[in-house]
């Protein structure tokens, strides 16, 4: 039962958007910020990335059924059926409103319009490039409701790390899109490889991790923090470098640039946060 529930929402991708909402929460604080808003921090980007997963899932099913890379998925083929996806994904939408609420005022009225835009990635790419954006504020907001849930206020220096995890989010996503260019052509859908091509991509990619890296180095001089920050700024630059290295040289290698280089590139930064901190 719950497996299936996990392969519906590639649970173990969670792990793009947890450590950045700790950071968020680590920097807030200076510091350790307790056991309770640790559990409440972990429990409210669970469900909103169940949310948000689950409605892509959702909508896009028949999408997927037509995409030999994804027939398999367990919203295609009936193993999670459509009145179990919706339940699903309420009952994510009322855990991610119920911890918001015990987190603080702000959290709580910021809930909905968060789980609005969740839920909006899946509807952008029937009409428009920008889904990759989309996506990437999605998961952007992670660290403004880290820094929320300390403070019950969104400080400057949270707004460069979002823009920061915004475009790294859409350039690795539009690296991941490369390998539906062709599907996505066929069927009318947007995305920047199906727009550009192979080398527009890979360069609009490119530019976006540029950003990612600068508006890194930003929250770390407006956060005022200290010579691990910095490291951290410098290894993700680093990593980023070496995920379009893989990417450029097969495309098989996308998988293992999607996954494995950008998971351990948010638990290094973290690791190096909580290092300057301490």
């Amino acid at each position: 039962m719950i497996k299936k529930y996990m392969e519906l929402v590639k649970f173990s991708h969670t792990i793009f958007s947890i450590p950045f909402i700790l950071i968020a929460m680590v920097v807030a604080a200076n510091g350790w910020f307790g056991w309770k808003l640790f559990v409440l921090g972990i429990l409210a980007a669970v469900s909103a990335r169940n949310f948000a997963m689950a409605v892509n899932r959702y909508l896009d099913r028949d999408i997927d059924a037509k995409n030999p890379r994804t027939a398999d998925r367990p919203s295609v083929t009936g193993e999670v059926n459509e009145s179990e996806m919706l339940i699903f994904i309420a009952a994510n939408a009322l855990i991610f409103i119920g911890v918001a609420y015990m987190i603080n005022d702000l959290a709580f009225k910021l809930s909905i319009p968060i789980l609005a835009v969740l839920g909006g990635y899946s509807y952008f790419k029937r009409f428009s490039e920008y889904a990759h954006l989309v996506l990437g504020v999605a998961l952007g907001l992670a660290p403004i409701a880290g820094a929320i849930a300390v403070t019950g206020t969104i400080p400057c220096w949270s707004v460069f790390l979002a823009l920061g995890v915004m475009f790294w989010v859409a350039g690795f996503d539009i690296l991941y899109s490369l390998q539906d260019m062709e599907f996505d052509k066929k069927e009318g859908l947007h995305s920047i490889p199906a727009l550009t091509g192979e080398k527009g991509a890979l360069f609009i990619s490119e530019m976006f991790h540029v950003f990612a890296v600068i508006f890194w180095a930003l929250f770390v001089a407006y956060a005022n923090l200290g010579f691990f920050a910095w490291l951290a700024v410098v290894v993700g630059a680093v990593m980023l470098y070496y995920e379009h290295k893989l990417v450029k040289k097969d495309f098989k290698n996308i998988p293992k640039a999607f996954f494995d280089v950008n998971g351990f590139l948010g638990i290094i930064f973290l690791v190096l946060i909580i290092l300057d901190r301490i």
